[in-house]
């Protein structure tokens, strides 16, 4: 049985997370395989599984930021709005002016209200957007605040009738880099969708840590939780007294700045603690 911790893959493309979950179980010889986040068929890079109770801090990676490089398209808009989906439109975009393509891009760098893909996993009185969109009903989904950290516009080809732009963006959890190619096209005017996205990293781990389905055929070992949870959060080592109260969930009396992993002496990883109520209280207790 592989020990806990948490297997970075980079995702190829045209597999499915759950596929990529699936495969994962069989390597490690464990059906406890969880994902911090999915990745679209389509698109490529950094997802990172949890492997037994190492699937407990993937709640806790979700919400750290990820970056992203893509390939947006402007000119065509789609149903979904990646090259997965039905043009629903289409129009000149060959002789945009450049300038105006990157002040377009720069308006959704920022804290920003956006509105997900219709055709996202959120739920919808009980049910995922992306079901209700295949079962042919109207999905009008409300905008949420995300903050886009940085956009950098990079190369730039006419492609025919289209211009496909390259950008490279590192944003909150939630934030949709397909709905930015919507909305940079839709406000140039001539509609837009993603034709590539690759995902280089999440939180601290991107894709220099990322192994291929076949690097993990040849070695499928883990990177141990007690790792993972030092690479992910502020970490704090305690003595053997306050390891003790740790162990049983029991708060400390410490000023922790944020969501901390602590350790005890020997660097065994206990839990996730949170400053609360003027202490610092269990989260999660992995021991």
């Amino acid at each position: 049985m592989t020990q806990p911790g948490l297997v970075v893959v980079d995702k190829p493309g045209g597999m499915t997370s759950h596929g990529v979950v699936a495969r994962v179980r069989r390597l490690v010889g464990t059906r406890k395989v969880g994902h911090a986040g999915t990745l679209d068929p389509m698109a490529t890079g950094v997802l990172v599984l949890g492997v037994d109770r190492a699937t407990r801090l993937l709640g806790h990676l979700m919400l750290t930021d990820k970056a992203y490089d893509a390939t947006v398209r402007l000119g065509v808009s789609t149903t979904t709005d990646d090259a997965e989906g039905e043009v629903v439109a289409s129009a000149s975009a060959a002789d945009l002016d450049v300038a105006a393509v990157a002040a377009a891009f720069a308006t959704q760098v920022g804290e920003i209200e956006q509105v997900p893909t219709a055709v996202s996993a959120i739920k919808v009185d009980g049910k995922r957007a992306y079901q209700r969109v295949r079962d042919g009903e109207q999905v009008e989904l409300k905008a949420r605040p995300v903050t886009v950290h940085e956009l950098r516009v990079g190369e730039h080809r006419v492609v025919g009738d289209h211009l496909d732009v390259d950008i490279s963006v590192r944003c909150s959890s939630g934030t949709y880099v397909r709905a930015i190619a919507r909305d940079v096209g839709a406000a140039l005017g001539v509609g837009g969708h993603l034709t590539a996205l690759r995902r280089t990293a999440v939180g601290p781990y991107d894709l220099g840590v990322a192994r291929t389905l076949d690097q993990l055929e040849a070695d499928p070992s883990v990177l141990p939780v007690a790792d993972a949870a030092r690479a992910a959060f502020p970490s704090l080592d305690l003595d053997e007294e306050e390891a003790g109260s740790v162990r049983v969930g029991r708060a400390l009396e410490r000023d922790l700045a944020g969501l901390t992993a602590l350790f005890d002496p020997s660097g065994e990883f206990l839990a996730l603690y949170e400053p609360r109520d003027g202490v610092a209280r269990a989260v999660a207790v992995f021991v």
